[in-house]
């Protein structure tokens, strides 16, 4: 009789939970079950826990969501749903970072000539705005896609009336508090935005390559210390200076060197006495391809107070002491100052009272300040003409390219410039200690980031705070029409807050100065005219701890955690600490979470012109090629997410889908087969109390108690790739490879009221809860598919109102595991024969096998002993766990066996089973027919288990 005709005897899995997770169709479907049932709204507030605020980074409302964005939002979105289960309230409000540069473009490169010519400040910032409402929104629904919950229908967005007033009140208090001035100061300045640009919306790309000039510069009048010849004629001396910006040159006022050095006075082979930093002559012969005489030596600080001629105009300038920006590692230990173009250069011109010149214009250009070089753009054409005008005087004495570390903007990617300029700054040196003592009172992870925004701020100069764009947050300025006079106090800003927060900032642009003067100023409006300054786009998104963490009733300040990318450790981490400490004297935000780039699969970073862009949506949804971009859905984009060690950079590729994919699949089936074994189970009826559990079915419990422990401490330590590991472990090797695969036969061949059947079936609706409970905040829509496939009632209507899995404590069992756990290790030892003689044809399945051990490891052979202390016959429970048809432990050696090995204390004999083959278990067993004629092909255990059957019938 063939197997088949047994077959409707046999309690084969029955499950509406699907093999493949069809989750193009099956994820919306989930998702549409949350929203219908409010799932995120109802928990957030009635979780009995305290409120929990990861406060949302405001990505920018341009471009299409990529990688970066789905690890950062996912991240979020795993701990927020985390927390959930814990029994917190969390409020999740997402954010958008509405102004700025990128927005403006994009809105003017789609109008013509013409029409931007008719642009007014006011329509420009409609289209600003309707434009980056229509990108919110599309980023709005692709973070939905991927599972991610939160306040969608109220979410903050930087353009919000209500956002800019709570900005505009920062803003107020830190002017009030004497943390803002105006000043002209050099600042980066971007030709190709024609604005200022903070720190953080700058970079630096590799390979940038600058000319580099030695210059001669002549001294007018040489003192008797330089002159080798103090009792003849003086000739002519000149200071060697090396700049690295030629274009520079024409706002040239002084020479720095560095006390600490000494400089010699040298002559060149063709007659030329030159001034040069004694370490630097080497290098300077070497550049000048000819000898130097070194004729006198002298300290730096002799050098401070000579005059010398400017080499292209007529202008004189003079020796400053520079310090430690002077150095012996490069040029010529001589640097050109030029005060309206650098920094360092600013200061060492304050120190010596010397002018600030930036001959300059916003587009780069130079202005008749420039004498003979106006109208030159300083990117583009200056260097060329300044080097030849340098040769033509007889100045230069050489010109090299030189690779240097160089900013560009971020946005547009060309270089930019140093330029003195009048703008607004907020001054740390009132608040700068205030910041460093906050920064050491929130948990950085990983700790690095500690030290990383610590050494930032401490020696961060003062930020720019101030942009020259039409969209963004105006600067709630009055400058005087004549004169110097400018109107920023308290009253003035409290009139243009209220409103702004009754019209938004657009009303600045549409009200004249009488509406927006407080109304003691509105007599006198005339006497003023409204500034055209924007806020730095960092002002705006570092504000939103006060618009929203502190703006709304359900959230709080400090928020509990911030998380965004390494990079914002100079951006939004910095702004948000700044202004914060600078209004209220403390972080807003209590741990900070970083993660890296994302990285194509050689560690490249992505870009169109390489080919390596991975789309999220394509990962979801599939492209155009089935083949080769299959339809993963969210929920493997989620586990991705889970598996990288984000505190560094990450990677992702086609290659890291196809293995992630097959994890879930596994985890997927693993869940699949134990909700196919529950077809027939209601835990109230036919539960089997713990105590009178099978040992196999404690250990299993004690387990996943054991596995929920360690997952708990992951999450809790936000090491999502610890849970990943411990998921994929416990499905793969614990589950399916060992208790699932020893469970079948209770479940597929006993009685389906059998107490070893109903004992299994317990432990695994347990499990099954479980686990989908601990996999929920990662993959949230598998978990909540189990849910629904629960084919028992439940109380919950979502996997999400169960809570988080807690472990019984009746489960732990430390001495059943270490038994176990020996157990494994005999498993392990005989399966390697089994494959053996499966490998050698000698048998098929491993029914088909009998075993003989002789032990003599003392931890497997009291394993063995400790199962026969407690009521159990060791040799029928070692053969199910070994999964053949017939063990002798100990006995007389098999005559022919099939395959041998002594291995670790172990002696394993593999030979054919004796008996035949059952055709309803499969087991071979010499009992078969003796029951009655009629099953003369099955085992005695399954016809008892079909005559009980027919009986109860």
């Amino acid at each position: 009789m063939e197997s088949d005709s047994y077959r409707s005897t046999i309690n084969l899995p029955k499950t509406g939970f699907g093999m493949r997770a069809n989750a193009v169709e099956r994820e919306p479907q989930l998702q549409r079950f949350w929203a219908e049932h409010k799932v995120y709204e109802r928990l957030s507030r009635s979780n009995p826990g305290e409120p929990f605020v990861l406060h949302d980074g405001p990505p920018y409302a341009n471009g299409a969501l990529h990688m970066g964005h789905a690890l950062n939002k996912v991240l979020k979105d795993i701990i927020n749903k985390y927390k959930l289960l814990k029994g917190r309230k969390v409020r999740f409000v997402p954010g958008w970072d509405c102004h700025g540069l990128p927005i403006e473009l994009k809105v003017l490169q789609e109008l013509t000539l013409e029409q931007r010519q008719q642009l007014t400040p006011i329509k420009l910032r409609k289209k600003a705005a309707a434009y980056a409402r229509k990108q919110m929104e599309s980023q709005r629904q692709g973070f939905r896609r991927w599972g991610v919950w939160g306040d969608w229908d109220n979410p903050y967005l930087t353009l919000q009336k209500e956002y800019e007033a709570a900005q505009i009140e920062v803003f107020g208090r830190m002017v009030l508090a004497g943390h803002v001035y105006r000043g002209l100061k050099p600042v980066h300045w971007s030709p190709s935005s024609q604005t200022a640009l903070a720190e953080a919306e700058l970079e630096y790309p590799e390979g940038h390559i600058s000319t580099s000039v030695y210059g001669a510069f002549p001294v007018q009048t040489v003192p008797d210390a330089l002159d080798p010849h103090p009792d003849g004629a003086a000739r002519e001396l000149h200071l060697a200076v090396w700049t690295t910006t030629p274009w520079t040159l024409p706002a040239n006022v002084a020479v720095a060197v560095n006390p600490q050095l000494d400089y010699a006075v040298v002559t060149t082979a063709d007659g030329r006495r030159l001034v040069v930093a004694c370490g630097r002559c080497a290098a300077l012969s070497q550049v000048l391809d000819q000898p130097l005489e070194v004729l006198r030596t002298v300290p730096g600080t002799a050098l401070e107070g000579i005059d010398y001629r400017h080499p292209l105009l007529e202008r004189h300038g003079r020796v400053v002491l520079g310090g430690d920006m002077v150095t012996a590692d490069s040029g010529t230990g001589l640097v050109h100052i030029a005060p309206g173009h650098g920094a360092e250069d600013f200061a060492i011109g304050r120190r010596y009272n010397l002018p600030t010149l930036c001959p300059v214009d916003g587009a780069g250009q130079f202005t008749a300040e420039a004498g003979p070089f106006a109208g030159l753009n300083v990117l583009e054409d200056a260097n060329p003409a300044i080097v030849a005008a340098l040769k033509d005087q007889g100045a230069l004495l050489a010109s090299v390219p030189y690779t240097h570390r160089y900013p560009y903007d971020w946005r547009t990617k060309k270089p930019t410039i140093f330029r003195a300029t009048e703008q607004w700054f907020a001054s740390l040196t009132g608040f700068r200690e205030a910041a460093l003592a906050a920064i050491d009172q929130v948990t950085w992870l990983p700790v690095s980031g500690r030290n990383r925004i610590e050494a930032m701020v401490r020696e961060r100069g003062d930020w720019c705070i101030s942009r020259q764009r039409a969209w963004g947050v105006p600067i709630p300025v009055f400058y005087a029409r004549s004169g110097d006079e400018v109107l920023l106090n308290a009253d003035t800003i409290a009139h243009v807050q209220k409103l702004f927060a009754t019209h938004g900032s657009d009303a600045w642009w549409t009200m004249s100065e009488a509406e927006l003067l407080p109304p003691a100023y509105a007599p006198e409006a005339e006497r003023w005219r409204k500034g055209t300054d924007t806020m730095d786009v960092w002002f705006d998104s570092g504000s939103s701890w006060a618009a929203v963490a502190a703006g709304r009733a359900e959230l709080t300040y400090p928020a509990h955690i911030y998380l965004e990318g390494s990079d914002q450790h100079r951006g939004w981490f910095q702004s948000s600490l700044l202004t914060s400490v600078a209004v209220h004297g403390h972080a807003p935000y209590r741990c900070v979470l970083t993660h890296g780039f994302t990285l194509d699969e050689q560690g490249r970073k992505m870009s169109k012109s390489l080919g390596n862009v991975v789309d999220p949506a394509v990962v979801i949804a599939g492209g155009k090629n089935k083949k080769t971009e299959p339809a993963y859905g969210a929920d493997v984009l989620r586990l991705w997410v889970s598996s990288v060690d984000y505190s560094s950079d990450v990677t992702i590729g086609s290659g890291i889908l196809r293995q992630l994919a097959d994890v879930y699949r596994k985890v997927r089936n693993t869940c699949r087969y134990m909700l196919g074994n529950l077809y027939d189970f209601q835990p109230e009826s036919n539960g089997v109390p713990f105590e009178k559990l099978a040992w196999l079915d404690r250990w299993l419990l004690h387990r996943t108690g054991e596995v929920l422990q360690d997952a708990t401490r992951a999450f809790e330590e936000y090491e999502f790739y610890r849970f990943f590991q411990i998921l994929q472990n416990f499905c793969v090797v614990d589950l399916s490879n060992f208790y699932l695969d020893i469970v079948k036969d209770r479940l597929y061949i006993s009685a389906p009221q059998d107490e070893s059947r109903r004992q299994c079936q317990t432990v695994l609706a347990i499990v099954v809860e479980h686990l989908a409970g601990m996999m929920a905040p990662v993959l949230c829509h598998m978990a909540e598919d189990i849910w629904q496939n629960l084919p028992y009632p439940v109380r919950e209507t979502s996997v999400f109102e169960r809570g988080w899995p807690q472990a019984s404590s009746d489960w732990r069992h430390d001495r059943l595991a270490a038994v176990v756990q020996q157990l494994r290790r005999l498993r392990a030892s005989v399966n390697r024969q089994l494959q053996a003689s499966q490998a050698a044809g000698h048998i098929g399945a491993s029914l088909e096998a009998q075993v003989r051990l002789h032990v003599q490891d003392p931890d497997i052979q009291r394993a063995v002993t400790w199962f026969q202390d407690h009521g159990s016959s060791a040799e029928d429970l070692v053969k199910d766990w070994l999964l053949v048809s017939q063990l002798r432990l100990g006995g007389d050696p098999l005559s022919q066996p099939v395959a041998e090995s002594r291995e670790d204390g172990l002696h394993i004999q593999v030979a054919k089973a004796d008996g035949q083959k059952c055709c309803r278990c499969w087991h071979y067993t010499t009992d078969q027919g003796q029951a009655s004629d009629d099953d003369s092909h099955i085992c005695g255990r399954c016809a008892d288990v079909l005559k009980r059957a027919a009986t109860a019938v």
